[in-house]
């Protein structure tokens, strides 16, 4: 190490004074870098970095940026001849530095195309490469040059392709078909008619498919340089991969083969052999031209030094404590690299599980997501219709056949949402609310909401709650609801003309918060004790040979969980055949007396009599429901079905409320808000969607949204926000 380090000073100290004492000019450095890359196109690496090297010196020597841009782009490709991709993008970026200082497109356009072909071509980061593709594009627009415009858009295509994204690589490779077909260029009609075969081949048409590829090898087969055998062992891969997925395994073999053959004579190149020295040797380079004024500096000061004895002496001394101490750090280095060589090779495993875990992760996620949305969706339109039969049909009111359609709708929406929910708790995606409620009210909305369940069972229920409860108290309502609830469903589903009670006691008040115990109690089968500790697990359900219960084995599961958001826990006693009882206790703040008490007052008609609502929705089935419920308290509703046409008739049109759907084809709703903000409307926007509130609210509030309401909503909910909304409106 030592020796090294001498032998890097006293190559600084030549390399400095020979270019001190050396006239450069620009036409000899321009000189140089042609002959450099002259010697690059022959694959003459070892000679092409000298050349670039020096040319790289000469240019800092007399500070012009372009040469210096050019020296960098130069070693970059060297490098990357080399296989040393990572500092071959090192020094491309270095290049970049100093092309931008420049008023030179060409050596921009050149160094981010170069970048980008590092970036893709060695599958290191397709997204980095498609950023620089994009650059390389805008800078290609700058010139002018066709040429390098049909191979930017070509790149840009090929890079999105190779990430599987072929919807936003399409319209780049259809932006070059006319040039393409048009010119003269083989390599560019063969990347254009492969690259067609694989966007028919993502989209299950074979026909076309193995139309482009044959055409692509069509051109391949025209002339034979090395280049046009590069494409065509590309092209090879590409059409026994889509015959594969045709299930044409003969073709597939067929093509598989020839490109075996054909990639193991264009692979077998000397030049990949080439040692990967020289790639430290320029980084080493770079550091010492950046020092070379402090060397200048230190060079005076050791010549101080070295006029006195004692200083000499002392500095002998010291040289040799460092020598010591150098060779005691090689030995530790020594005996580190060999532990961090297991080390290494743990971490890289590790960081291959991780990402296998982060990719199932989120691929649950997305899925969880979209079937929620596609679920919620039809749903709405079920739930809506049902309470739009029971008013223009009084008759209907009662019939067991609409309760027992509005309760199987509710149910397919409960196990949505419990599988949602599941979802957001394990990625912490919930956090309590703090609302004010009347507690007896939500008792009430509870019994209402499982009447069905348990007249299906021929079941008594009775609800007992302490009077000395306070009305208003302040929590999260709605996960307190959700927990009775399940309990509520999972006794009256474990119980047969019985009963089943909930029972609701203050336990005490300290520090303004009401310490409140809930219990539920049913005379069902039981649970016996060696599966007591499994009903709280996902997806468990307890077979019972004699009975079917039918459910998702999530309810009790999502229970404990949201009992843990509350901070407290849930206790189970439970006999076989004499029933299971469930308590917990969550405490609520107090609404102060200071406090304005929410009372539940019904909308004042007056708020909604004539209301201008423009309804932007795709599905007519929605449209349906959401008119209905919107004219049922004397609104006047216009529907338009996307926003282009929302914004047609803003123009001539003013209205009071805008309930704007999110997924809709062409425009959604936030691109449609976003253009409604900037033509000056004011309008009070809400959200109508099925997707997840968490999902979208932020998106929602950037793009100049007032309010998000989820699809299947409960009327009072909807009305109450537009109340509000509108209300303030007339009083800005």
């Amino acid at each position: 190490m030592f020796k090294k380090t001498l032998l890097l000073f006293f190559l600084f100290i030549f390399q400095f004074g020979f270019s001190q004492s050396e006239v450069t000019t620009v036409a000899e450095i321009k000189n140089i870098i042609t002959k450099s890359g002259a010697h690059l196109s022959k694959l003459e690496c070892d000679k092409s970095l000298v050349l670039a090297k020096k040319a790289l010196e000469k240019a800092i020597l007399i500070n012009d940026n372009e040469l210096i841009a050019r020296s960098y782009n130069i070693i970059g490709l060297n490098l990357d001849e080399y296989y040393d991709f990572a500092k071959a993008i090192f020094f491309f970026n270095k290049g970049l530095e100093y092309a931008n200082k420049t008023k030179s497109d060409f050596i921009k356009y050149s160094l981010h195309n170069n970048i980008a072909r590092t970036y893709c071509f060695r599958n290191i980061d397709f997204k980095k490469g498609i950023y620089h593709y994009k650059k390389g594009l805008y800078y290609s627009k700058l010139l002018k040059d066709d040429y390098e415009i049909m191979y930017a858009n070509i790149n840009i295509a090929t890079a999105y392709f190779a990430i599987d994204d072929y919807n936003n690589g399409f319209p780049y490779l259809k932006t070059v078909k006319s040039s393409v077909e048009n010119g003269e260029e083989l390599e560019a009609k063969i990347s254009y008619n492969s690259l067609l075969g694989a966007y028919y081949s993502y989209k299950n048409n074979y026909v076309d498919s193995e139309k482009s590829y044959k055409k692509a090898l069509e051109f391949c087969g025209e002339n034979k340089p090395e280049f046009l055998e590069g494409n065509a062992v590309e092209v090879y891969d590409d059409i026994a991969r889509m015959y594969s997925k045709k299930e044409d395994f003969e073709n597939a073999y067929l093509y598989m083969d020839k490109y075996n053959v054909l990639k193991e004579k264009l692979y077998n190149d000397e030049h990949s052999k080439i040692e990967r020295k020289s790639g430290m040797s320029m980084v080493l380079d770079e550091y010492k031209r950046q020092i070379s004024q402090l060397e200048i500096q230190k060079a005076r000061q050791i010549q101080i030094i070295y006029q006195t004895k004692v200083i000499g002496i002392l500095f002998i001394i010291l040289f040799l404590i460092f020598i010591l101490l150098l060779v005691t750090l090689y030995k530790g280095y020594i005996f580190k690299k060999k532990a961090n060589l297991k080390l290494l090779e743990t971490n890289k495993k590790l960081k291959i599980a991780k990402k296998q875990a982060i990719d199932i992760s989120n691929l649950k996620t997305q899925f969880i997501s979209t079937i929620s949305h596609e679920l919620r969706t039809p749903l709405y339109g079920v739930v809506g219709i049902v309470d739009i039969l029971k008013d223009e049909h009084p008759e209907l009111a009662k019939s067991t056949y609409i309760d027992s359609l509005k309760f199987s709708a509710n149910y397919l929406l409960s196990l949505v949402n419990d599988v949602l929910q599941i979802s957001k708790i394990e990625n912490k995606q919930i956090a309590l609310e703090k609302t004010t409620f009347n507690i007896f009210d939500e008792m009430n909305s509870i019994l209402e909401t499982i009447s069905v369940l348990f007249k299906m069972n021929h079941n008594n229920i009775s609800f007992k709650i302490d009077e000395k409860i306070p009305k208003q108290l302040i929590g999260d309502k709605d996960r307190l609801s959700q927990i009775l609830i399940n309990l509520i469903s999972n006794s009256l589903k474990f119980t047969k003309e019985g009963e089943v009670i909930l029972t609701v006691n203050l336990l005490n008040t300290k520090d303004n918060f009401s310490h409140i115990e809930f219990e539920v109690k049913d005379t069902g089968i039981g649970i016996a004790l060696e599966n007591q500790t499994k009903i709280f697990d996902r997806f468990v359900q307890l077979n019972d040979a004699n009975v079917n219960y039918q459910g998702s084995g999530l309810g009790l599961s999502i229970v404990k969980k949201l009992i843990d958001l509350f901070d407290t826990k849930i206790q189970l006693q439970s006999e076989l055949g004499k029933g299971t009882t469930f308590n917990f206790t969550i405490k609520f703040k107090n609404v102060s007396s200071e406090s304005s008490e929410i009372a539940n007052v019904e909308i004042v008609n007056t708020v909604f009599s004539n209301l201008k609502v423009l309804i932007v929705e795709d599905n007519k089935i929605n449209q349906l429901v959401t008119r209905k419920i919107l004219e049922k308290s004397q609104c006047n509703c216009t529907v338009v079905e996307a926003g282009i046409e929302a914004l047609e008739i803003l123009e001539t049109e003013t209205f009071d409320l805008i309930l704007m759907d999110i997924n809709m084809p062409g425009m959604n709703g936030f691109e449609t808000t976003i253009k409604i903000r900037q033509n000056n409307i004011k309008t009070p926007i809400i959200a109508l969607t099925a997707f997840s509130k968490h999902e979208i609210e932020q998106e929602a509030i950037i793009s100049g949204m007032d309010a998000v309401v989820i699809k299947p909503y409960k009327t009072s909910e909807l009305y109450s926000i537009i109340s509000e909304l509108v209300q303030k409106k007339n009083a800005d």
